[in-house]
């Protein structure tokens, strides 16, 4: 397996290679979760290795290569499982086609039905309007195009969470007896449902993990801290374009806690500087990762040598875990 570098730990196992060649490697129905941004073609190009997903001609060929990697996913993912992917529409002003939007969302829906996948529905992450703007430049976003022509106005699309599960009964359930218990994201909990954290008695009265659930079912997340990421300036290549940011520790804590048990696989094929991978162990999962790009992987394995863990809590993986997963 062409994977030029790796980083083992009790906690983690991260590569700096291409996914298909490390998901290869993975058993069967082994994975509890995955959680991932595809790299698209025609929204930031991260390299010029023919292997990265980003660097495809067209949007026919990205799908093409795509393919094999849910293909894979599908394969590893426990039956009854889930897998996240993080994703946006597309502005056609990125390749000059115009204002439209390519309907990006949709089309990894339909790949997934295709590959065996069940649809069970999507969240979409607020962004503010101005800020939009200052990090794209979309002219349709300007308050000037309103002033001229507003039928030229666009929209602050929002980012979309779609859940995925591999078809089949889920023989391993995710279980919180009393109940969850830490929000993450911006809101305040009311004061007078904090005596309920951790309630031992009936769930159905449980108002601090309902009051949490609540904000977590909601089909819009607007309460998520935009700006809590992973370190990554420091990943940036000389040719990088200035907009590549990661995805909030919000958005992956929350698929984390509702999706996977502790102690379970969480892994992402797309990892860049760590951001699932380091969520994951801070939360009491096993982690797993494939970054194609050298300087992102740098940069993840930084990240994750900075958890810091209760000396008290045990180490989450045991040397058999990686029998079948370590590359040579």
């Amino acid at each position: 397996m062409a994977v030029k570098d790796q980083k083992i730990t009790s906690d983690y196992a991260i590569y700096n290679g291409d996914c298909n060649e490390v998901m290869s490697k993975l058993p069967n129905n082994k994975i509890g979760l995955s959680i991932y941004s595809p790299p698209f073609t025609g929204m930031y190009q991260y390299s010029s290795d023919e292997k990265d997903l980003s660097n495809c001609d067209s949007y026919e060929d990205f799908f093409t290569h795509y393919e094999f990697v849910v293909k894979e996913l599908h394969r590893i993912t426990m039956i009854g499982r889930l897998s996240i992917v993080h994703c946006m529409d597309v502005p056609n002003s990125n390749t000059g086609k115009g204002d439209s939007y390519i309907d990006f969302p949709g089309d990894i829906i339909r790949l997934h039905e295709k590959l065996g996948f069940e649809f069970r529905g999507r969240r979409s992450i607020w962004k503010e309007p101005l800020s939009v703007r200052l990090r794209t430049m979309q002219k349709n976003l300007a308050h000037q195009t309103v002033v001229k022509d507003s039928v030229a106005s666009g929209v602050a699309a929002a980012d979309y969470i779609l859940v995925f599960a591999k078809k089949g009964l889920n023989q391993v359930p995710v279980i919180y007896p009393t109940g969850l218990q830490f929000y993450a994201g911006e809101r305040e909990i009311p004061e007078e449902l904090l005596k309920f954290k951790n309630w031992e008695g009936k769930q159905t009265e449980n108002k601090y993990s309902h009051w949490i659930w609540r904000q977590y079912a909601s089909s819009q997340w607007d309460d998520i801290r935009i700006n809590n990421v992973l370190k990554f300036k420091q990943s940036r290549d000389e040719e990088d374009e200035k907009h590549v940011h990661p995805l909030q520790l919000d958005v992956i804590e929350r698929c984390v806690i509702l999706y996977s048990n502790p102690g379970e696989i969480v892994f992402d094929p797309f990892s860049g500087v760590g951001s699932t991978i380091y969520q994951a162990v801070i939360n009491d999962r096993k982690g797993i990762g494939a970054e194609l790009k050298p300087s992102y992987f740098r940069q993840e394995v930084m990240n994750l040598k900075e958890i810091k863990r209760d000396s008290e809590q045990h180490d989450l993986f045991e040397p058999e875990d990686f029998d079948n997963m370590i590359v040579d």
